[in-house]
């Protein structure tokens, strides 16, 4: 068996390195492909990597502490018969020949782009070429970087691009009445304005319900549907996440409405805080955030539903979900009619994205066709 190393991985395009927060797997441990192996925590938010490989953990290079860059030797796994010295030369030999990543501002990649588009600005991240191209439409208070455990990973078969709504990211902040169809024109407009005449929308939560108005107002343009924990699938909504989250101002005030979208709590990084905090500061967030609320939700009733006719939407539609969900019920993946697709993830909760990336990289890449 040839031995294999565990490096450190890079989520997004500005990761520039990682701390290990702790080793899930001891040494001598069987792991297998898919499995979590330790923590690590970037300026984003804190996941676990996983392991490529089936074999044995023989090695734990990096420690509990330790900040190490993009592609730095974190641990070896190999057959339990592989000699010792053979993993040593193995390491010596890696840690001889790594070169860091360069933090060369002009060796970033591709970087989010602004352009008026639909008469208001709007950014966003195109990567990747060929194919019949997908588009990542985040949620409620997100933006395009709530993709950015997946929008590399989808991209290396097809284009991908992300986009931040009218009202979130760096996009436009001004909204008229906040409702899914000014929310799904922005969309259309982006495909008008980008030449995408037909693509996969893959919608997360409050971006689902915006990716299946896209469908109903343009079905022809809809190659699939990928609809994640989403929104207009079901009435319940926990309001009291969505009103936190309007009205948190602060690191104190949002921490706790934070941590419901995650079933471990201990991935709200304090980046993710500090990121969130300095978007709601913002001149006219809190007011598009109020009006985008208002019209997609009566107290906790969602007011848009479109379960009764998902299966009429597009060609094909793959719908997954995490099943410890706090903010839409992952219930709302039961019982729907038609020829869907459903995979809800145990363990998980509303960003099955983030928490279970590589799992959730896998579905949308088997369904959209590699």
């Amino acid at each position: 068996m040839p031995i294999h190393m565990i490096t450190m991985p890079k989520w997004g395009l500005s990761m520039q390195q990682g701390q290990v927060n702790g080793w899930l797997k001891a040494i001598g441990d069987k792991v297998g492909k898919g499995d979590e192996v330790l923590d690590v925590e970037s300026d984003k938010i804190a996941s676990g990597v996983e392991c490529a490989f089936d074999g044995t953990l023989r090695r734990q290079v990096a420690q509990e502490g330790d900040t190490l860059p993009v592609g730095a030797l974190l641990g070896v796994v190999a057959d339990v018969e592989t000699p010792d010295a053979e993993i040593d030369q193995a390491v010596e030999a890696f840690q001889r020949d790594y070169v860091p990543p360069s933090d060369d501002a002009t060796d970033v990649g591709p970087q989010p782009e602004k352009a008026q588009i639909g008469g208001r600005t709007l950014r966003y991240l195109k990567l990747g070429e060929g194919g019949t191209p997908a588009v990542l439409i985040h949620g409620f208070g997100g933006d395009l970087n709530n993709w950015l455990f997946n929008h590399a990973d989808l991209a290396a078969h097809r284009a991908v691009w992300a986009l931040d709504l009218p009202g979130h990211g760096e996009s436009g902040k001004a909204v008229e009445t906040g409702d899914v169809d000014e929310l799904a024109a922005s969309v259309i407009a982006l495909l008008d304005d980008r030449g995408i005449e037909r693509a996969h929308l893959i919608g997360h939560s409050m971006g689902a319900l915006v990716a299946m108005a896209v469908a109903e107002k343009t079905p022809g343009r809809v190659a699939s549907l990928s609809l994640i924990a989403g929104a207009g699938l079901g009435e319940e909504i926990n309001r009291d996440y969505i009103d936190g989250f309007v009205a948190g101002s602060s690191r104190n005030t949002l921490r706790p409405h934070l941590a419901k979208l995650f079933a471990d709590p201990t991935l709200v990084t304090r980046q993710l805080i500090e990121d969130i905090v300095k978007y709601k500061r913002l001149e006219g967030v809190n007011e598009s955030l109020q009006k985008i609320a208002s019209s997609a939700f009566d107290g906790n009733t969602q007011r848009r539903l479109y379960r009764d006719r998902l299966a009429r939407l597009a060609p094909r539609t793959l719908v997954i979900w995490g099943a410890q969900d706090q903010i839409i019920p992952a219930s709302h993946a039961q019982g729907l009619q038609g020829d869907i697709r459903v995979q809800v993830i145990d363990g998980k909760g509303h960003m099955v994205q983030m928490e279970a990336a590589s799992e959730v990289n896998r579905l949308l890449n088997d369904f959209l066709g590699a």
